[in-house]
């Protein structure tokens, strides 16, 4: 792989004097969308059913009927300082406007209420909104020449639908990944259900991101209900839930039917990792005739998930972050992630200031990501 010292920084960027050598590459900034905003991209019923809540009040990551709430409707009751940093991104231009100020040059866009869709009890509506919102994304906001690359959303709901949108957007330029959705998820990503969506991965070569969200549900992870503060269910929400949906995939045999999908876990930090692998190499020399089909102890197959840094974890000694992706074999792995716009988003700063090696850095700036997606640095399909 040629390093980033060769590789030219894409018009759309503009690098501060820190890290002016480095290719940025964000894989996980957030898009704003809105029923509003999807309506006319939604198919008929749904367009009506998209029109007549397009007015319901707002809030952070939580509109009635669309990425509703917690069930009881208690959410500001419990919580009242919950969110009150939230802010939104309305346009590509204003996006390409904010990575500038915060010197990315590719970043990779999520949805923002889509971040629940598993939630939404409907099979019909979820798939509905999901197309919408890959064509509106098509459409608004994926543009190789903003730096602005689109993941669509495979719906969890209806596998053979998003598998049929996986292979209508894997040509397209503006289009590099598909993003699968884990709040809220029943049942996780390692059942069988989902194979039409991995057989559609693995055929078209799009790459495959994880990403979660806080939600009280009553499912495994998410049954967090009991907590009366959100210290307690953002700290467990988010990594809980990618260690449990890996865990599955793993067990399940996920990374042995399709193992030539590039997957990537987003919006957990790193921490959870050697402890995940060292766990389950435990558990597998007791149990490893309950998956007679992995070759290899579980580390084998979570090494070659792909992690992104947000929210990084901040140690007192930074060094420990080195060591940790280490423990993981993460130089090649790790991805720099901000989370942008949100809350808790990561400045490159940040991760700038953990002792990498210049090599490690300018990997889990934009090399790893580059090799992720299969692009070079303007984003282009290699």
């Amino acid at each position: 792989m040629t390093t980033t010292d060769a590789l030219p920084k894409p018009a759309g960027g503009t690098a501060s004097n820190d890290l002016q050598d480095i290719l940025i590459v964000d894989t996980d900034v957030h898009v704003h969308e809105s029923p509003g905003e999807l309506a006319p991209y939604a198919d008929m019923p749904w367009r009506v059913a998209l029109e007549n809540i397009k007015n319901n009040r707002e809030g952070y990551l939580d509109i009635p009927s669309f990425s509703p709430g917690v069930s009881d409707g208690s959410y500001q009751a419990k919580w009242p300082t919950a969110h009150e940093g939230a802010r939104m991104v309305w346009t590509a231009e204003q996006m390409r406007q904010e990575l500038d100020q915060i010197n990315v040059d590719l970043g990779l866009l999520f949805p923002d209420h889509l971040l629940k869709l598993p939630v939404l009890p409907q099979v019909d509506y979820a798939s509905a909104i999901a197309r919408a919102y890959n064509r509106w994304l098509v459409e608004r906001w994926a543009s190789r020449e903003r730096g602005l690359l689109g993941l669509i959303v495979a719906c969890n709901h209806d596998p053979d639908d998003a598998a049929r949108e996986i292979r209508r957007y894997a040509d397209h330029p503006d289009i590099v990944g598909a993003y699968l959705p884990c709040a809220g998820l029943d049942v996780l990503w390692g059942n069988r259900k989902y194979d039409p969506i991995y057989t559609a991965a693995q055929d078209t070569g799009m790459p495959l991101l994880l990403h979660s969200v806080t939600v009280t549900h009553p499912v495994f992870p998410f049954n967090n209900h009991a907590f009366d503060t959100e210290l307690a269910r953002h700290t467990t929400s988010h990594t809980f839930s990618i260690m449990s949906n890996l865990v599955d995939m793993v067990t399940r045999g996920t990374f042995v039917r399709f193992p030539e999908i590039r997957f990537a876990v987003s919006e957990a930090g790193v921490s959870w990792m050697p402890w995940l692998m060292l766990r389950m190499d435990k558990e597998y020399l007791e149990r490893r005739r309950d998956v007679p089909f992995l070759k290899y102890p579980p580390s084998h197959y979570l090494k070659k998930v792909y992690v992104c840094t947000q929210p990084i974890e901040e140690p007192e000694n930074l060094e420990d972050l080195v060591t940790l992706i280490n423990l993981f074999e993460g130089e090649d792995r790790t991805m720099f992630a901000s989370d942008w716009p949100h809350h808790d988003f990561d400045h490159p700063m940040k991760i700038d200031q953990i002792p990498f090696s210049d090599q490690a850095r300018r990997k889990v700036f934009g090399e790893n990501a580059l090799r992720y997606l299969n692009i070079d640095s303007t984003g282009k399909k290699l």
